[in-house]
C-alpha cells in the first residue's frame, strides 16, 4: 500500500497537493530502468523530462517531490472491474491504479455518479452487458430483464439504449450453449450486437470463460476476449483465429483462479466438468507465444453474488504476477496495465511517462522489471498532477 515515507509533497502527507516535480527517479526503459532524471509537471500534464543533474527551476509555491532513487510508472490500468461505489475506487487508487475499466453494472447512472473525482481513479464503463434470455445475468447477478436480448433483431434495440445512457463500449456475455442451452446467446445475436456497436463506434468486449465461449466470441467478431477458459486449454485453430482477427485478450487470471476454486465447490452452473486454474494458465502462456496482446485486468468486485469477490487495487498486483507466471516478461505484464490497454481504448492521453500525458503516476521502491512484485512498494500516487485521495471515514 502507500507508504507515508514520501507522500504527495515528500514531507509524510499524502494529500498536501499537487506535484509539480518529481527528482531523482528512474523510468522504465525497455527491458530495464533508465537513468535518474526528474519530471515536470504543469497543470496535472508532464511537462518535461530531464537529467537528475540540471537544476531544477519551479515557480514559488511548487511541490516538489524527492524520488530518492525510486522507480516512477504511470498509473496503472485495470482493464476490468465491477464497480459498486466509492470505496472501490479509494481502495484501487491506493494501490496505484489511476484508471479503471467498468466491465457490467445494473446501470451506467452509477459509473456516472463515480466519474470525475479529483485524486481517485479515473473510469470508463459499459453499463448493462447483453445476455440471453434466462441467463444468470438477469436471473442471478442483478441485470434489468432489458439487457437480455432475444435474437439478432434485437441487437440494435440494445444497443442504442447503451449509447444513449453514454456507455464507452459494449459488453456482452458469451456462455457455451451445450451447458447453458436457451440461456446462451447464439454466434447470430452475438455478430448482431457487434455490428451494431461498431456501426455506433464503440468496441465490444465477450465474456467468455470456456473454450467453446471463447471460439463463439471469435467467431461473431468481439473486439476484445475478457477471461481464460478453465474447462480446458484453447486449441491452436482458435488462437489463430484470435491473432489473425487482432483480437485483444484480457485473461483476469486472477478471477480465473478464484472461480476454479469455487467451481470444485459446486458453485459454478455455467462450467461443465474439468474445470481447472491450469487451462486458464496455459492459455495464457499459448497466447503470449502465439503475440496476442494481453492486457492486465482482474474482475474485481465486491459484488455478493458474484462467483468469487476480488479485492480492488491489490489484486492488479496480484495479476501483473500471474502474468508473470504465465510466460509473460516483467516488463510485458507493465505494459499490459499501462500503455497497452490505453492504446486498445483509445485513452490517448495517459499509459506512458512523456511529455504531454496526463501525470497518472505510481512512485515504488524497487525493480520491477527485475522483480514484478516491486509494483507492490508504494510511496506515492498521484492523478493529474493531484496526490491520491485518502478514503473517507465510514
Amino acid at each position: 500500500m502507500v507508504s507515508n515515507s514520501v507522500g504527495a509533497a515528500g514531507d509524510g502527507s499524502a494529500d498536501t497537493g499537487s506535484a509539480d516535480a518529481i527528482t531523482d527517479v528512474r523510468l522504465v526503459d525497455g527491458a530495464g530502468l533508465s537513468p535518474e532524471c526528474t519530471v515536470l509537471i504543469d497543470n496535472g500534464v508532464i511537462s518535461a523530462i530531464i537529467p537528475a543533474a540540471s537544476a531544477v527551476t519551479t515557480a514559488p509555491g511548487a511541490v516538489v517531490v524527492e524520488g530518492r532513487g525510486g522507480t516512477l510508472l504511470p498509473g496503472l490500468i485495470d482493464a476490468h472491474v465491477h464497480l459498486l461505489g466509492l470505496p472501490d475506487l479509494e481502495r484501487a487508487t491506493q494501490w496505484g491504479v489511476t484508471t479503471m475499466l467498468d466491465m457490467g453494472t445494473s446501470a451506467m447512472a452509477l459509473t456516472d455518479s463515480l466519474r470525475h473525482r479529483p485524486g481517485l481513479a479515473d473510469i470508463r464503463g459499459s453499463g448493462n452487458s447483453a445476455s440471453a434470455p434466462g441467463g444468470i445475468q438477469t436471473t442471478r447477478m442483478g441485470m434489468p430483464a432489458a439487457s437480455a436480448v432475444t435474437g439478432p433483431g434485437d441487437a440494435p434495440r440494445f444497443v442504442a439504449d447503451r449509447v444513449a445512457e453514454g456507455a464507452d463500449y459494449v459488453k456482452v456475455i458469451v456462455e457455451d450453449p451445450a451447458i447453458m442451452g436457451a440461456a446462451a446467446l447464439d454466434v447470430a445475436t452475438i455478430g448482431a450486437l457487434v455490428d451494431a456497436a461498431h456501426q455506433a463506434g464503440l468496441k465490444v468486449i465477450a465474456h467468455a470463460t470456456t473454450a467453446a465461449a471463447v471460439r463463439l466470441a471469435t467467431t461473431g467478431g468481439a473486439d476484445v476476449v475478457t477471461h481464460a477458459p478453465l474447462d480446458a486449454p484453447l486449441g491452436d485453430e482458435v488462437t489463430a483465429a484470435l491473432v489473425a482477427s487482432n483480437t485483444v485478450v484480457v485473461p483476469t487470471l486472477t478471477m480465473m483462479r478464484a472461480v476454479a476454486a469455487a467451481a470444485s465447490r459446486g458453485q459454478l452452473p455455467t462450467h461443465g466438468a474439468g474445470v481447472s486454474f491450469d487451462h486458464a494458465r496455459a492459455t495464457v502462456s499459448a497466447w503470449h507465444r502465439a503475440g496476442l496482446a494481453i492486457l492486465a485486468g482482474t474482475d474485481s468486485n465486491m459484488a455478493p453474488r458474484s462467483p468469487a469477490q476480488v479485492p480492488h487495487g491489490e489484486s492488479l498486483h496480484e495479476e501483473l504476477a500471474l502474468l508473470v507466471d504465465a510466460g509473460l516478461t516483467p516488463a510485458d505484464a507493465l505494459l499490459a496495465a499501462t500503455a497497452a490497454p490505453a492504446a486498445v481504448f483509445g485513452l490517448t492521453d495517459r499509459g506512458v511517462i512523456e511529455p504531454g500525458y496526463r501525470a497518472d503516476l505510481l512512485l515504488i521502491d524497487g525493480d520491477p522489471v527485475r522483480d514484478i512484485r516491486a509494483t507492490r512498494n508504494i510511496r506515492g500516487v498521484w492523478l493529474a498532477g493531484l496526490p491520491a485521495a485518502r478514503p473517507q471515514a465510514d
